[in-house]
């Protein structure tokens, strides 16, 4: 259980912004084009909203070690 929680922790973001990715191809597809034109959007900003936090908590971490 330790493993998976390790795993998650280290790969939820990529996790998600791929079933968003499935989501929107899955909405495009089935004729709600501009629902998957929004949701696609939800890819990058998912990537970069983890990035942002981990260089929070990042920061955080080394400012709280000094």
């Amino acid at each position: 259980m330790k493993k998976i929680m390790e795993f998650w922790g280290v790969y939820y973001p990529i996790i998600l912004a791929f079933l968003s990715f499935l989501y929107s191809v899955s909405l495009w597809f089935s004729g709600n084009q501009l629902e998957g034109i929004f949701v696609g959007i939800w890819v990058p900003s998912i990537l970069s909203a983890s990035v942002a936090l981990r260089q929070r908590r990042s920061d955080y971490r080394s400012q709280k070690r000094k």
